[in-house]
């Protein structure tokens, strides 16, 4: 599933295409994707011009004139992909219509965004924008790591007191949004913090020091247009590279790569999910 940088990727290359466009037509092609579409959304999306394209965790918001906010997750293999655009962002036509094109947007500028969804487990809201924090989806969700209520006074102190693995601590969205378990694994090697580690036991210097290093890996990986390991693919329909860049995750049984180790990385199962590590730096 798309973590944080694959949807910021996503949100950034949308962005010339949708943000002070307006939606000269929707085209919604099924009743459904993970749930329901929202009543006549087509309907509602056309004529309706988007005043901001921004990021919540995982979920890519789109504010309207209307006083509406599109909600789009990508859920497993969902792709938002971009034709057309007048900008010169994009140099392909509009390509034919796919079987999994679900939702298709084509906006006054000439662009068209398309969501391809083969698995149907993303999924698209509309909500009230100014309640839209208060959102099932989006109510509990805690602060944005790259922004600045994310500090090491607030890891710190949401650490205290926890007997749950540090892995599964930073996976939980009430503590910290948009981290998945690629990235997670990823920081706390470069952190030489064990997946295992209790979270209450981490002392307040690592936990400090977890901030900026998270901060550093999801940069690395936006930068580097997130990471393309089955589905993902970036608004231009181009790969993400950050996978040839990954330090531990699926690297199993491979030599460390910290100079003079002589670990091997291993991977263990935490709550239904792979952890990968070097027991040798990560303790």
């Amino acid at each position: 599933m798309p973590e944080l940088p694959e949807v910021e990727t996503v949100r950034r290359g949308l962005a010339p295409a949708m943000e002070g466009a307006i939606f000269a037509q929707a085209h919604v092609n099924r009743p459904d994707l993970r749930w329901p579409f929202p009543d006549r959304m087509a309907e509602r999306l056309t004529g309706a011009k988007v005043t901001q394209l921004r990021r919540r965790s995982k979920y890519i918001l789109a504010d309207l004139d209307t006083g509406e906010t599109l909600l789009v997750h990508l859920g497993m293999s969902g792709r938002m992909t971009v034709s057309g655009d007048p900008l010169g962002q994009f140099v392909h036509d509009h390509p034919p219509t796919q079987k999994h094109d679900h939702v298709v947007f084509d906006m006054d500028n000439g662009a068209r965004v398309t969501f391809n969804d083969p698995r149907r487990f993303g999924a698209m809201d509309l909500l009230d924008t100014a309640t839209a924090d208060a959102h099932p989806l989006l109510a509990k969700i805690g602060p944005e790591p790259l922004g600045n209520d994310f500090n090491e006074s607030y890891l710190a102190d949401r650490l205290t007191g926890r007997n749950t693995p540090i892995k599964s601590a930073l996976l939980d969205q009430r503590i910290v949004a948009g981290l998945g378990n690629i990235y997670v694994c990823e920081a706390l090697y470069r952190a030489r913090i064990a997946p295992t580690c209790k979270a209450g036991a981490l002392s307040t210097k690592r936990a400090h020091r977890l901030v900026p290093i998270i901060r550093d890996v999801l940069s690395d990986a936006i930068d580097a247009g997130g990471s393309s390991l089955r589905d993902f693919r970036q608004a231009d329909g181009e790969l993400g590279y950050f996978q040839h860049s990954f330090d531990v995750y699926g690297r199993e049984s491979e030599s460390c790569k910290t100079p003079d180790c002589i670990g091997e990385i291993t991977r263990i199962t935490q709550s239904g999910r792979s952890s990968f590590f070097c027991p040798q730096c990560q303790r």
